[in-house]
């Protein structure tokens, strides 16, 4: 935790790093429990972490294991645990004949879609909540900020 991430000794805001936290933490916490009510109740916190980095067209170890801020040993466990109940498989990477991509299996796919739907749904009563205009603010101010934060836009 940063100073400006810190609760405040007084009467005074919260950090900017710490509300986007706070929202980031209510969005998984929908997505886990509507994936669990649609019967993924096996995936951990930790595992849907890793799952949410995995691109349309497949993702390195390696880069899983960067962009999750975690070790390779890490995300290589998660991936094992996640092919074991059918999330993901392991695939040959079309252009280097040595790596292999993770990608999504049936089940995954099928994860995915309800949290989308979740995201989704989550955002709309985020929307009724501020509005659409201070909704669309938001959207323009965080993607500004992406653009000195995220290294894997």
């Amino acid at each position: 935790m940063t100073v400006t991430d810190s609760p405040p000794a007084g009467d005074g805001p919260l950090g900017i790093g710490l509300l986007c936290f706070i929202v980031q933490r209510t969005m998984e916490d929908r997505v886990l429990a509507d994936l669990a009510a649609a019967g993924f109740d096996d995936l951990t916190m930790a595992q849907s972490r890793v799952m949410a980095r995995i691109g349309p067209q497949g993702t390195r170890v390696t880069d899983l294991a960067e962009q999750a801020r975690v070790t390779k040993q890490t995300v290589v466990t998660t991936i094992h645990q996640l092919a074991g109940a059918g999330y993901v498989r392991r695939i040959p990477d079309p252009s280097d004949a040595r790596a292999r991509l993770v990608v999504f299996d049936q089940r995954g796919l099928a994860a995915l879609e309800i949290a989308r739907k979740t995201e989704a749904a989550v955002h709309e009563e985020w929307t009724r909540h501020l509005g659409r205009r201070e909704t669309e603010r938001l959207h323009e101010l965080l993607t500004k900020l992406r653009e000195i934060t995220d290294p894997y836009r």
